[in-house]
């Protein structure tokens, strides 16, 4: 890949697919890192993404966000079906592959450079080949494979080892590991922080043989969608200002919670609640 020239230096990378989620309101924009990159721009950090798409996924919202971007025939595609049986996701198209190469050099050296795969888009060597100040990994898209039809389900994390050790943290859900807490345990003694997110019961956090649970505050839930994502980005950013595990999610617990009471994007947190999340984690 041609080496790009006038990119901005950044605070915060976020490197995978953008995706288009198809809603019964039509096509919105979707991906970890649109959200995660949103949430940094939304805490004050200099962000970018390195990602893949074709022609048609609404990038407005991430107007201010510095890209790159590789073409691409589709843009990755998504689906939720709620069935008899509970949700089912449907992968209908998917973006090309990214590695190093793809990773403009200068933001080969971002301090937080954030690994959030959504459809296996990601080179498993890639966080090997990364020595950021702050490595953090959102693995969904590696624990997720699909059938001839798109059906998406759960699959184990090939290759985990090098990524797990590299990683200053890794966020994944419940439904990531199947509600598998013996794989949760593994996964926690294979890296330095490790976080499971558990939806409205919040987060419990895994920190040198210790494992604390962080319940978010009540209130109404409107749509759940990227909370998860707002939650890493938050953990990731503050894990690296304060190097404080607890603190930082408490913090994120916080703020995911307040991205569910609006529907999508709208969701990002405002400056006014995250001034209020600091104050909540300090007091």
């Amino acid at each position: 890949m041609r080496e790009l020239v006038n990119l901005p230096p950044l605070d915060y990378l976020a490197v995978g697919h953008v995706a288009v989620d198809l809603t019964p309101a039509g096509e919105q924009l979707g991906g970890t890192v649109a959200y995660a990159a949103l949430t940094a721009r939304a805490l004050g950090l200099r962000t970018g993404i390195v990602t893949s798409h074709g022609p048609q996924p609404p990038l407005q919202a991430l107007d201010g966000i510095s890209i790159v971007s590789v073409p691409s025939e589709f843009s990755t595609t998504y689906e939720n079906r709620n069935t008899a049986q509970g949700r089912e996701q449907i992968l209908h198209r998917q973006a090309g592959s990214l590695s190093l190469e793809f990773i403009p050099t200068l933001w080969r050296e971002t301090p937080i450079i954030h690994l959030a795969p959504i459809a296996q888009e990601l080179d498993p060597q890639l966080p090997a080949q990364l020595s950021p100040s702050f490595l953090g990994i959102t693995p969904q898209g590696w624990l997720r494979t699909w059938d001839e039809n798109g059906r998406v389900s759960a699959c184990d994390w090939k290759d985990s080892d090098p990524s797990l050790r590299k990683a200053g943290a890794v966020v994944v859900s419940q439904d990531d590991v199947r509600h598998n807490l013996e794989q949760v345990e593994w996964m926690a003694h294979q890296t330095r922080v490790l976080c499971l997110t558990e939806g409205r019961a919040g987060a419990v956090m895994h920190w040198h043989g210790d494992r604390r649970r962080f319940r978010p505050p009540e209130v109404t839930e409107v749509d759940s969608t990227g909370a998860g994502d707002i939650f890493a980005a938050a953990l990731f950013i503050r894990l690296f200002a304060t190097r404080d595990p607890w603190e930082a999610a408490r913090f994120a617990t916080q703020l995911a919670a307040h991205s569910v009471t609006r529907n999508g994007l709208n969701g990002i947190p405002t400056q006014t609640e995250i001034d209020h999340c600091r104050m909540e984690v300090l007091s």
